[in-house]
């Protein structure tokens, strides 16, 4: 999850949630798919992953597509990218989505109405995590959704934050970047 790469070693999985514990490949690889800007490390897991069923890689991809829409239609959202195992093509069926949404206007996300018009499920969580406040919301199906909500400072390269970068290397891809300082933050991330 995006937000425990935010804590770095600090990690503490959530009690109801299966985890998988993964090392890191000593040969790491970047990719770059069908225009979007896409990196991510080459990871093995301990356990084989499970397919995601059809119905959930609807679900994900509808999600996905309307949160794009509404961050394009919104003058503050300077920014958005995913994040984590759907980023890198990675993803199992207890895999939430992690986004990171950036804006000019982080007052504005303090309460509930953008995440109304959105319709992605319960609040669940809140929790700030220094550069972004994660947002957590769990769909009727049991799909978590995590927004992580950030200045444009987060994705400043001058210096490239080390939890921004373990971010990214970890598995991003752009969504809606008007300004391209999430594709330049993809390029500064690799070796």
């Amino acid at each position: 999850m995006l937000s425990e790469r935010l804590r770095g070693l600090e990690l503490r999985p959530r009690p109801d949630r299966v985890t998988t514990q993964f090392q890191l490949s000593a040969d790491s690889s970047h990719h770059i798919s069908q225009g979007d800007s896409l990196m991510h490390n080459d990871q093995s897991a301990t356990h084989e992953p499970t397919a995601l069923s059809p119905e959930r890689v609807a679900e994900v991809d509808e999600i996905i597509g309307r949160v794009t829409r509404w961050a394009e239609h919104r003058t503050d959202v300077v920014g958005l990218l995913l994040a984590g195992s759907y980023a890198r093509n990675a993803a199992r069926p207890d895999s939430d989505i992690d986004l990171v949404l950036l804006t000019t206007d982080e007052v504005r996300y303090v309460d509930n109405t953008w995440a109304h018009e959105l319709a992605i499920g319960d609040l669940i969580r809140v929790q700030s995590w220094g550069a972004v406040t994660e947002r957590r919301f769990c769909t009727s199906s049991g799909l978590e959704v995590e927004i992580n909500i950030g200045s444009p400072d987060w994705a400043s390269t001058h210096p490239l934050d080390a939890g921004t970068r373990r971010v990214v290397t970890d598995g991003a891809r752009t969504l809606h970047d008007p300004t391209g300082a999430l594709d330049n933050l993809i390029r500064a991330c690799q070796p």
